[in-house]
């Protein structure tokens, strides 16, 4: 006699890709696919050896293809990002074409990771990454998942903007103690700075800023979650947008991990909760 139901398969549903809900990023990084329509690699890295081939890595069920990564690093080999591919459809490809200024993604053979997800290291003197030019913008919501490695007094994670009268900068230290993290919004030459008066050295995080272009008083700085008001800020003076460094890119770089980076050319203050769920929910941070 069969018991009934005996053979019956529980199936989870599986969660949406961020971008597939909220839409609209102007640019979106990451080591984990963010939009189902995304047919792109994550990344394009360098592997440090003769003639120091580049290949592109894609995904395998959604998160980068940490495999075939490893099996072009055999023997102990290192590997360093080149381009980290924007996903949103926008073409805004964050980019380094100097091998020495490459962060690393391969140490001896092994990828590095962040919480147990694939991560991309900045060493704190030279990498960082240009962003592709953006269009004109307002207000910005600006996502991030980082660690910070070391007491750097005054780094710059991510410096964004036009120019130098409008800018958008997250890092840590200049207006505060090291390694308190916080946000520097200047619109119209007017400085505002925000963050988090706790330590946040060695700790996987989520970041959330957004940015008022109508007045950077009423600007917002998120950390795990909780809204911080303080006045802690990174440096900004924006000529380039990048990842890692200030603007200008000879100052200011980033030591730690970063493993996704969405930047809005809106306000997205309304979709707050529901964007760090799906984010809290891959990376376990908080």
């Amino acid at each position: 006699m069969i018991t009934p139901y005996s053979n019956i398969i529980s199936v989870t549903t599986l969660e949406a890709l961020l971008l597939d809900t909220y839409t609209g990023a102007a640019a979106a990084y990451s080591l984990r696919k963010l939009r189902s329509g995304y047919t792109g690699s994550a990344i394009e890295v360098r592997i440090d050896t003769t003639g120091q081939p580049t290949y592109d890595i894609g995904f395998v069920d959604g998160e980068l293809d940490v495999t075939t990564l490893e099996g072009y690093c055999t023997g102990g080999l290192d590997a360093y990002v080149t381009t980290w591919y924007d996903q949103s459809g926008n073409g805004n490809d964050a980019t380094q074409t100097t091998a020495s200024d490459q962060p690393q993604i391969v140490s001896s053979g092994s990828v590095i990771t962040e919480n147990g997800k694939p991560a991309v290291q900045f060493d704190g003197s030279d990498d960082n990454f240009l962003i592709n030019s953006m269009s004109s913008f307002s207000d910005v919501t600006i996502e991030l998942v980082l660690s910070n490695d070391t007491s750097n007094q005054d780094s710059v994670v991510i410096d964004y903007g036009l120019d130098v009268s409008n800018a958008y900068s997250i890092g840590f230290g200049d207006r505060g103690t090291a390694n308190r993290i916080g946000s520097r919004i200047r619109i119209s030459g007017v400085n505002t700075y925000k963050g988090a008066d706790i330590n946040v050295n060695n700790q996987q995080r989520l970041v959330t800023l957004f940015g008022d272009s109508t007045t950077a008083a009423n600007s917002e700085f998120y950390l795990d979650n909780i809204l911080y008001t303080g006045n802690i800020g990174s440096r900004s003076n924006t000529v380039d947008s990048r990842l890692g460094a200030r603007g200008q890119a000879d100052q200011n770089f980033y030591d730690g991990n970063m493993q996704e980076v969405i930047i809005y050319n809106s306000d997205q203050s309304s979709n707050r909760s529901g964007i760090e769920i799906n984010i809290n929910n891959f990376y376990s941070i908080y």
